[in-house]
């Protein structure tokens, strides 16, 4: 580990450091010459050299000692979260309040109390909605409208965020709601796509219209590390995505380049496939599939001079491990 760079041998906590997201950022500040403390439920041989692994269990736990943990801190960046799931049950929806709200707020109080300066939260697009119309993406200042209990807990925790920071003046906080995360091991619904394509069938998405923000990890965890840093962004909660925003029709055609592939998108109707996976039961498909959101990520570029390291194509031949 270096002193030099943004981080300048300060030390930072991360908590669900040996997720997706997680250890990427662990090994970017880790680079970026912090100290980095990452907090894992169980011993994980698959964090980044130069990270300090400590064994905390269920961190939601009402005995957990948090104020222990972030003892001594500078910074902590708090990633461990209960993911969103497509039918949650009511005991789903209990855990999310108990690990992302409770969680948030009884760290970010022991963080408070231990006179840790910056408290950065990887909250989600969800807290904004699940979709956006035309030409008007989602803001940052936007009211927030979630859908689902995992959004909804995650509005309760950037609001118990705020509340915390409003009573502890030098506690600082920065706030990142990503879209669609993808990268290397990823297994979420672009993980399914992308092995799709790699089959080379034709696909019927050759007329869709929509349009979708994504960010690969590579860009997220930049994005975090520079606002994890930056004195600007205190208390200000950021969007952020790859750059560009693209319909499904267009991120198959990027994939299978990538692959090595021709696109062989036939041109259905998006109207038509709509009404078919709604007549089927499948309305949630229809508007992943077909449904638009983008974020206005303007506020980070100007206020904090970030760019995304990578582009879209970029991060999808990287998730690929072809790039």
């Amino acid at each position: 580990m270096t002193q030099d760079g943004p981080g300048g041998g300060r030390r930072v906590v991360v908590t669900g450091a040996a997720g997706f997201v997680g250890r990427a950022l662990c090994a970017r500040l880790a680079a970026d010459g912090w100290q980095v403390t990452a907090l894992v439920r169980r011993p994980s041989p698959d964090l980044p050299a130069g990270v300090a692994a400590r064994v905390v269990g269920d961190l939601a736990a009402p005995d957990a000692d948090l104020a222990a943990l972030v003892a001594g801190a500078d910074a902590v960046a708090h990633l461990a979260a209960k993911v969103h799931v497509m039918r949650p049950t009511p005991a789903d929806e209990a855990d999310f309040r108990r690990v992302n709200t409770d969680l948030t707020r009884r760290l970010a109080e022991a963080a408070a109390a231990a006179g840790v300066r910056r408290f950065l939260f990887l909250s989600t697009i969800k807290v904004n909605g699940d979709g956006t119309a035309p030409g008007r993406p989602y803001r940052a200042d936007d009211p927030p409208a979630p859908t689902d209990a995992y959004g909804r807990s995650k509005a309760e925790a950037e609001a118990a965020l705020a509340a915390v920071a409003a009573a502890h003046p030098g506690f600082e906080t920065v706030v990142i709601r990503p879209p669609v995360v993808y990268g290397p091991g990823v297994a979420a619904n672009i993980a399914a796509l992308a092995r799709l394509c790699d089959t080379g069938l034709p696909l019927p998405f050759g007329a869709t219209r929509n349009a979708r923000s994504l960010i690969s990890v590579d860009n997220l965890t930049d994005a975090a590390a520079v606002a994890l840093a930056a004195p600007a962004a205190g208390q200000r909660t950021y969007l952020v995505r790859d750059g560009e925003d693209v319909s499904t029709g267009e991120l198959i055609r990027r994939l299978r380049r990538a692959q090595g592939r021709p696109a062989r998108l036939v041109p259905v109707p998006q109207g038509a496939m709509t009404a078919a996976l709604r007549l089927l039961g499948r309305g949630a498909l229809a508007d992943r599939l077909f449904g638009s959101l983008t974020v206005d990520d303007g506020p980070i570029r100007a206020e904090l001079g970030w760019q995304p390291p990578l582009t879209l194509d970029q991060g999808l031949a990287r998730m690929l491990g072809r790039g």
